[in-house]
């Protein structure tokens, strides 16, 4: 029988107070793994505590090298070790004409979205290399296969994610760890709120009018859940998904463009 669990896996899941992040630290500890968080909201991680109080929590910033020193030595003191590093952090970045993005917030994005990720794998690939194998999941975005005008920062940091997959991917191989990204399309919730509310002032159209131009865009027509997203994680940690690597999973709906 195919084996979807994660049992005794010690994992790491950053950004994973809220949102995508939670579903799938939840995810992980439902599949049997061991689990630890990072994020910067202080209040959302005490959520989590309540909601999942096996998790391990450290509040991080993963663009800050000391923030992810402290966050790994946690980890190696709570955990043992690591089998699995779920690069989730990210943020949404300006929405705006190119002439028009302040450097600052650029510089920010491309930290966060595609720093963080270098960040937080330099740091969990001795650990990996230690247990003789491992699993590492990138972030992306259907943004980092199709381009996104007026999101130039995280359409570049998404872009850089693949690469950074791919090439670990072929770097850790003969370690035996597994390196992929996964492309979420529009996750439903607060998030995609924020951009669809920001595309639509910049345009000036309602956000319901705004909210269709995004979804005529999907093949399926609607907006995918962080559950979908979680799932296909617990998929490429668990044993039935331990010969896919180097791969760039869209979990979207098949959004055709952006």
């Amino acid at each position: 029988m195919t084996d979807f669990r994660a049992n005794g896996r010690r994992a790491l899941v950053t950004a994973g107070a809220s949102g995508i992040g939670l579903a799938i630290a939840r995810a992980l500890v439902e599949a049997g793994a061991k689990v630890h968080v990072c994020d910067v909201d202080e209040a959302a991680l005490a959520r989590c505590r309540e909601a999942l109080p096996d998790v391990g929590t450290t509040v991080a910033d993963v663009s800050d090298d000391a923030a992810v020193d402290r966050l790994f030595d946690e980890i190696r003191t709570g955990l043992g070790g690591l089998d699995v590093l779920v690069n989730n952090a990210g943020i949404a970045g300006p929405t705006a004409a190119i002439e028009d993005i302040d450097p600052q917030d650029w510089r920010r994005c491309i930290d966060i979205d595609l720093t963080g990720q270098f960040l937080c794998a330099r740091r969990a690939v001795p650990m990996l290399k230690q247990g003789g194998s491992g699993a590492i999941i990138n972030m992306s975005s259907v943004a980092g296969r199709l381009g996104y005008a007026f999101r130039t920062p995280y359409a570049a940091a998404k872009w850089g994610v693949i690469g950074l997959t791919e090439s670990l991917a072929k770097e850790l191989g003969p370690s035996g760890i597994t390196v992929n990204a996964i492309l979420p399309g529009i996750v439903a919730g607060p998030r995609i709120e924020k951009v669809i509310g920001a595309r639509a002032d910049q345009v000036g159209v309602t956000y319901g009018e705004m909210e269709h131009e995004y979804l005529q865009k999907v093949s399926l027509r609607r907006m995918v859940t962080a559950e979908d997203i979680a799932a296909t994680v617990v998929f490429l940690v668990s044993p039935a998904g331990r010969n896919v690597s180097g791969q760039s999973l869209s979990v979207c709906g098949n959004v055709e463009n952006l």
